[in-house]
């Protein structure tokens, strides 16, 4: 059984007792795995951005989401786009989350890539690769959040993923496997 409300009203319950930046630090203590949202633009350029707000949504059908800030430079164009691919990054590709995140360059100059569905470039090396259909966007805040369905993935066992918190990029070392009596994030 599901239940949505579309009728509640989009008012804060109270004012904020935190400044933005408190809650901006407090944000970052949420460790998260650094993506690249790549797509084409309506005249077909190439469009990549590093984003870190890749999440899961549903296992059937297959959905994931990101979101992207109102004041990027890439929104008006990825609002107009219906694919798109996610890379999720490796500890060794932080170079390349690094040049996604730069304004004002090339970004696309040297990195090596394919064309996968609908023409999207789909960078090598990723530890994992969603090939989505954009089926949703909605602007909350001051951010847009873009829903995919899933068309295509694939991923690389073994790799060490590109961990981002506190503002700053780490690595992960593995602590082990849940306990057999824990369930997983995806079985909640």
């Amino acid at each position: 059984m599901s239940f949505v409300n579309s009728s509640l009203p989009r008012t804060a319950a109270h004012p904020p007792q935190f400044s933005p930046r408190e809650f901006r630090d407090a944000l970052g203590m949420f460790a998260t795995g650094v993506a690249i949202v790549t797509a084409r633009s309506e005249n077909g350029q190439p469009l990549g951005m590093t984003i870190n707000s890749f999440n899961s949504v549903s296992l059937e059908p297959p959905l994931v989401l990101w979101s992207l800030a109102q004041r990027s430079s890439l929104l008006q164009a990825l609002t107009l786009t219906r694919h798109c691919a996610i890379h999720v990054l490796t500890a060794a590709q932080r170079p390349l989350a690094e040049r996604f995140a730069t304004r004002g360059i090339d970004r696309w100059a040297g990195v090596e890539h394919q064309l996968g569905l609908q023409g999207v470039p789909v960078i090598a090396g990723a530890a994992a690769v969603f090939e989505c259909h954009v089926r949703s966007q909605y602007a909350e805040g001051d951010h847009t959040i873009f829903v995919g369905e899933v068309l295509r993935c694939g991923h690389r066992q073994g790799l060490s993923p590109l961990l981002y918190h506190g503002g700053m990029f780490y690595t992960e070392h593995a602590l082990g496997r849940l306990s057999p009596k824990a369930t997983g994030p995806m079985d909640r």
